[in-house]
């Protein structure tokens, strides 16, 4: 559950821009966008923001990982096949071991929608497990700055 206090977003503010078409295969037999598509929606801007902060969510070989810790998604107006959306992504808040995003979604002049995602930097343990650590040094700064958030 998410923390309304915390979760204000200014849509002004500067952020990543991320923007593509809708698919068919998206929607719904009433041409509305599925619910569940927003969620993939904000982990392809997540990833396209690590690309141009020159990083990778998975460095092979790196041993370390950003499980989703959290998900949520405030709907506002529907989307349809063919629509350009763009999602504006942002690093929200931070921790020791955790990155929240918060995402504004729109299509046009129209409001879609805002999302937060919530991740922890963790290692695979030798059992399987994963295990929260720190956040490596650069990290953060990097996605701020390719957000224009400095």
């Amino acid at each position: 559950m998410s923390d309304r206090a915390t979760d204000k977003i200014d849509p002004a503010a500067p952020g990543f821009h991320y923007t593509r078409k809708v698919f068919f295969y998206e929607t719904d037999l009433a041409g509305v966008v599925h619910f569940s598509c927003y969620f993939r929606y904000m982990e392809e801007a997540e990833h396209a923001l690590w690309r141009a902060a020159g990083l990778t969510v998975d460095r092979a070989g790196a041993g370390l990982g950003y499980p989703r810790v959290s998900a949520t998604f405030d709907y506002k107006s529907p989307l349809f096949f063919e629509d350009e959306l763009t999602v504006i992504a942002r690093v929200h808040a931070v921790t020791k071991r955790t990155i929240k995003y918060s995402f504004v979604f729109t299509r046009g002049n129209t409001a879609v929608g805002t999302g937060w995602l919530t991740t922890a930097c963790a290692t695979r343990q030798d059992d399987g497990s994963m295990r929260a650590v720190a956040i490596p040094a650069g990290v953060v700064s990097s996605l701020r700055a390719a957000a224009g958030q400095s």
